[in-house]
């Protein structure tokens, strides 16, 4: 897989992320209605990293990479924990 623009990186970790959240959600239940949202995405050289998450409230985040070289994708998903302000 060879991927150029923003917009087809971005397409590909929208649904990652949702088909990762698909599989996840609780089966007893009704499926609830949410989106995917980008928190951040930057491009540097031929490689795309990505921030998404949920309107879920599970305390979900989720990290896309795409490395130019080798044609592959990472993905990482991540609980939130803890949200601290700390003054210095």
């Amino acid at each position: 897989m060879k991927i150029t623009k923003d917009t087809e990186f971005l397409s590909k970790a929208i649904d990652l992320v949702a088909n990762y959240t698909d599989e996840h959600l609780d089966k007893s239940e009704p499926a609830p209605e949410y989106s995917v949202f980008v928190v951040w995405c930057c491009k540097t050289l031929q490689n795309f990293k990505a921030l998404l998450s949920t309107t879920l409230h599970d305390g979900m985040y989720y990290e896309v990479t795409y490395n130019g070289d080798k044609g592959e994708i990472y993905f990482d998903a991540y609980k939130k924990f803890e949200n601290r302000c700390v003054k210095e």
